[in-house]
């Protein structure tokens, strides 16, 4: 198949960032936390998902995660992610596996949990002692049928409850998911999308042939890729400024990528292994538009690692956007250093 649009690099990143709103913040509110989770919000390391809502949001607050409109759930690969309470089907059913087998086994699993909850709140050991499970773990593939969603503050095992089953068709529910994926990732592959939602690359290719129809195949820098055919003019637009800073933390859908795509963001070899290490990854340092470093904390102190200088002017909106973070249980300035290696 021939294709006749072939996108640049900043041409792509331009489009992330703008699907992401990255490079203006939304005004606040259960439209733009909406927004923010179109992808969903990894929060696997604590408070991530906040920190992913404060990069595109303005008037964040400590508690923002935990708004009535957002849901916590077991969601791609099994990661806790935040997600909008309308979109749990998506990323629930949407995962539901097309295999028989595994089909039942998250089903049987989920009957169990339920019947071993009983309508009440446990703690994520306690549902699977209840339950007689071999292993707390066990209880994450329930996730997929849409009835499981927990609460996890960072620090303890998560809460487990029951939800109702959501009526969304799991086939469509999985190519909405594909949508979302093609929208905030793309251009990209079916195999990619399979390895982000955490299933076989059979059930990502599937997924992606049934929206052939509204899809189009471009040429970028790592190959041949798809797009949602109606972003096709957003690719061609001029990209509007891009925000002066953002610390993305571990886990932000702006890096979650691997293969390929990771040279893309990054083309130098060692920065990616900076960012990506073998461990729990680092945050992303985003300045005017560009991944230039990676940053951690721990309490109130923030590190600041960049790939190269900065002009006064980017470390003095680095420093801003570090002090604007709105952690919980900070109660004093932060305190950043600025690590050159």
């Amino acid at each position: 198949m021939t294709t006749s649009l072939e996108l640049t690099r900043s041409q792509i990143l331009a489009l992330r960032r703008r699907a992401a709103a990255l490079d203006e913040r939304l005004p606040r509110g259960r439209q733009a936390l909406r927004r923010a989770a179109w992808a969903g919000l990894q929060d696997s390391m604590p408070r991530a998902a906040l920190l992913s809502i404060h990069a595109r949001m303005a008037g964040t607050q400590p508690a923002s995660w935990e708004d009535p409109s957002l849901v916590q759930v077991w969601g791609p690969r099994f990661s806790t992610y935040v997600v909008a309470k309308r979109d749990l089907a998506v990323f629930t059913l949407g995962r539901l596996p097309d295999e028989s087998g595994p089909q039942k086994r998250a089903q049987d699993i989920a009957a169990r949990l339920r019947s071993a909850l009983a309508g009440r709140r446990m703690t994520q050991g306690a549902a699977a002692r209840a339950m007689g499970a071999k292993h707390d773990n066990q209880l994450r593939y329930a996730a997929p049928t849409g009835t499981v969603v927990i609460y996890w503050d960072g620090s303890h095992q998560p809460d487990i409850w029951n939800v109702p089953a959501p009526e969304m068709n799991p086939h469509e529910a999985r190519l909405e998911l594909a949508r979302r994926y093609l929208q905030v990732f793309g251009p990209t592959t079916p195999e990619a999308f399979a390895t982000w939602a955490g299933f076989g690359p059979l059930s990502g290719i599937a997924a992606f042939e049934a929206l052939r129809k509204s899809l189009t195949q471009v040429r970028t820098p790592i190959g041949e890729a798809w797009i949602l055919s109606r972003d096709e003019p957003l690719f061609r637009a001029t990209p509007g400024p891009a925000a002066p800073a953002r610390l993305l933390p571990s886990g932000d859908t702006w890096f979650l990528l691997q293969g390929a795509d990771r040279e893309l963001l990054v083309p130098n070899e060692r920065q990616r292994r900076a960012l990506w290490t073998s461990r729990v990854w680092p945050g992303a340092l985003l300045v005017a538009g560009e991944t230039v470093g990676t940053w951690r904390r721990a309490e109130h102190m923030l590190t600041i690692q960049p790939w190269r200088r900065l002009s006064r002017t980017q470390r003095d909106a680095v420093e801003a956007e570090a002090g604007s973070l709105p952690l919980p249980g900070i109660n004093r300035p932060m305190d950043i250093r600025w690590d050159h290696g």
